[in-house]
């Protein structure tokens, strides 16, 4: 493991960072800066008229069996692109068994959600809608529900030129995938990066140091700092079931593998000061307290009050700027719109 400065140094209270440039040359090894303009997807080219659609979709709560919930339910927007809660509600105001993901940055993970089930955010975007405890609805209704109504039918003819049937539930996906590319979020991490040496504060560059003299880089990397590799939680000491509940183990549900048990995605760490609770089980509401959950679980070492502090410090670099999103006015119900359920299926 690559070591930067010394551990003594590390754990001085008045540690100093080190030369600017030098950590930045450091930080490049291990981090890249988000791209600056919008991610283009190989098999669903981003162009505006499908990220007006998908915009209008993603806020619709008529994509619901209920009408109540949206995608924007659990990917708020406002608070950093996930509902501030330790499970999500849905559909019959039942729970769901993880901890909702921010959308924000998540056109660049490896995969979608914290098992990795989906491979891409089209796929993403077709769960919660057919899950029996979020949106409890079915393509059939989708489809039936998009075509009730005019406006929808010509934003998707516009959206998909070249489709005889633009209106599918394939599409929809398609679409929302289209405008959730758009939810970049330029921190001043990126800025850094990008060689502002003064965009972090001292603070801040210590806890950078640390952050990668301690291994926290091995699962942590890349452009989200994570969200593109699979590993167990408990690598080197498992947390207790209230933290690490026993009957949820993660990737095994996905590859019915041993090896894959209690193994997870690890989260991206981007805005990850706004986005509490965290981990999948969404236990834990303190930045600090996960870091030193996350120093003992994966690392095998207590992360002392003072470096977690700095290692904090160092994550608020990372809150970006949520792109300006204007509310979308739907199109209306006609008279040929399902009707809303709002009630509890056995599923």
């Amino acid at each position: 493991m690559k070591r930067f400065i010394t551990t003594a140094l590390l754990t001085s209270a008045l540690a100093v960072p080190a030369a600017a440039s030098e950590l930045r040359d450091m930080a490049l090894d291990y981090f890249e800066p988000l791209p600056s303009t919008i991610p283009q997807i190989a098999d669903n080219r981003v162009t505006p008229e499908k990220i007006d659609l998908g915009k209008a979709l993603f806020f619709d709560p008529r994509l619901s069996a209920s009408g109540v919930f949206s995608c924007y339910s659990c990917h708020n927007l406002t608070t950093g692109g996930d509902d501030n809660m330790e499970t999500s509600v849905g559909h019959g105001w039942q729970t769901g068994p993880r901890n909702s993901p921010t959308v924000l940055n998540a056109v660049l993970n490896i995969a979608q959600f914290w098992d990795g089930r989906a491979d891409d955010l089209k796929a993403q975007a077709k769960g919660p809608v057919q899950a029996g405890v979020e949106m409890a609805n079915t393509p059939e209704n989708v489809v039936d529900t998009l075509n009730s109504m005019g406006q929808y039918v010509t934003w998707f003819e516009t959206a998909f030129p070249d489709e005889e049937t633009p209106v599918t539930f394939d599409n929809m996906a398609r679409a929302i995938e289209a405008f959730e590319a758009t939810l970049i979020t330029p921190a001043p991490f990126d800025a850094f990066l990008n060689g502002d040496e003064m965009a972090l504060t001292d603070e801040q560059k210590v806890g950078l140091e640390l952050f990668v003299d301690k291994g926290c880089t091995t699962c942590h990397n890349g452009v989200n700092l994570g969200g593109n590799g699979y590993y167990p939680f408990g690598l080197v000491e498992k947390p207790g079931a209230d933290i690490l509940p026993e009957t949820d183990k993660g990737r095994f549900q996905v590859t019915e593998t041993a090896y894959d048990e209690y193994v997870f995605r690890a989260a991206p760490l981007r805005n990850i000061a706004v986005t509490a609770p965290y981990f999948h089980s969404g236990k834990v509401w303190d930045l600090k307290v996960a870091v030193q959950v996350m120093g003992i679980a994966q690392l095998g070492e207590e992360v002392s009050d003072d470096e977690a502090d700095k290692i904090v410090a160092f994550l608020h670099s990372l809150t970006g700027e949520v792109p300006e999103v204007t509310l979308p006015v739907l199109p209306a119900e006609s008279a040929t719109t399902p009707r809303p359920d709002i009630m509890v299926h056995e599923h």
